[in-house]
């Protein structure tokens, strides 16, 4: 055969698609994370305003009237309150100015993340500047030492992720895409199932007792471990139980292109731009990001929507495999074999 031949018989119409579509996928990546991430800026982020009397709703309209709308103020009654809602994650920070005195006290909490904080510090200083008086900053929920830039609750949540795509993946690509019956189906979801426990139980140690890098219940973290591997990898088996080996890549498109950058890692969500603020929350590494900073920092406050969204991923991912499973295949036309009636080849 001459190589134009065998470029024809090589580079099949399904394979160019696969190529198309990752190519897609590798310029998608690259938007979404340099688009997500080349410019943080705060806005709209929930800051308390404590101050007595009037002096409280004056001091919220001037933040509130600051370049850009980096806060969204809202007066609270006194600091105790203020630590209290910042604990519960209503807030990100909050000022509390002493009529007695020319310096007043920001609250903030690292553990949400370092760089929210420290962008509200150098914020809230310049301005005090400019009335004259100084500021002094307590740190509400400081992010553990060994929690570099509180990176540690992200990474962890990604890796927890990757285990549960590739887990799919591999289930698929070892007995194909679809489950030939909803017995198989069970089969794989209890696979799936039992890597998510010891895939949650392993980083949650690691990043425990064996690292220190974060704080809070080993119990606790295990849970949310062993719900962020089950969602995705439930999440991946539906993807590919519809669309076959183009789920893997759709799954990829879902968590990595789309999930990272949004889930509030690198940047908290009030430093991302509008779009990546609005789907992070909805995919499995924000909510995770968001709960396992909870469990490290915040005494578990604010769970409950990440753990739904969560929950909601797992349930329609198994829910979507199984039903995928009980539906009739089309027969499959077998290739002829050499020397039968309609074998074409040389």
């Amino acid at each position: 055969m001459s190589l134009v031949d065998e470029l024809k018989s090589a580079v099949t119409p399904r394979a160019a698609l696969l190529v198309i579509g990752v190519f897609a996928l590798q310029l998608l990546f690259i938007a979404s994370y340099v688009g997500a991430l080349h410019d943080p800026k705060p806005t709209d982020v929930p800051f308390g305003a404590v101050a007595p009397g009037q002096a409280a709703n004056v001091l919220a309209d001037r933040l509130e009237k600051l370049p850009g709308d980096p806060l969204d103020p809202r007066t609270v009654a006194d600091e105790a309150e203020a630590r209290d809602q910042i604990l519960n994650r209503d807030i990100d920070g909050a000022l509390i100015v002493d009529p007695r005195g020319r310096t007043d006290t920001l609250l903030v909490a690292s553990g949400g993340g370092t760089v929210l904080a420290s962008t509200l510090q150098s914020m809230i200083t310049k301005l005090e500047a400019t009335q004259g008086r100084t500021v002094r900053t307590v740190d509400v929920a400081p992010a553990s030492p060994e929690d570099f830039d509180g990176l540690s609750a992200f990474y962890l949540v990604v890796g927890w992720c990757v285990g549960g795509y590739i887990c799919a993946a591999i289930l698929a690509i070892s007995a194909g895409s679809r489950p030939a019956n909803p017995h198989r189906a069970i089969i794989r979801l209890g696979v799936l199932a039992l890597y998510s426990v010891l895939g949650g139980l392993g980083g949650a140690i690691i990043v425990g007792p064996i690292l220190g890098a974060l704080p809070g219940s080993v119990a606790a973290l295990w849970g949310l471990g062993a719900l962020v591997v089950f969602a995705v990898g439930a999440a991946t088996l539906a993807l590919q139980s519809v669309f076959g080996i183009v789920g893997i890549g759709l799954a990829i498109l879902l968590i990595v292109v789309a999930g990272n950058p949004s889930a509030g890692g690198a940047f908290p969500a009030p430093m991302l731009p509008p779009f990546w603020r609005a789907i992070g929350p909805a995919l499995p590494p924000g909510a995770g990001t968001w709960a396992a900073r909870s469990i490290a920092y915040f005494k578990g406050n604010d769970m409950t929507a990440s753990m739904l969204v969560l929950s909601a991923w797992a349930v329609v991912g198994a829910a979507v495999t199984l039903v995928m499973s009980s539906l009739k295949r089309k027969p499959e036309t077998a290739e002829p074999v050499a020397g039968e009636p309609g074998d074409v080849r040389a």
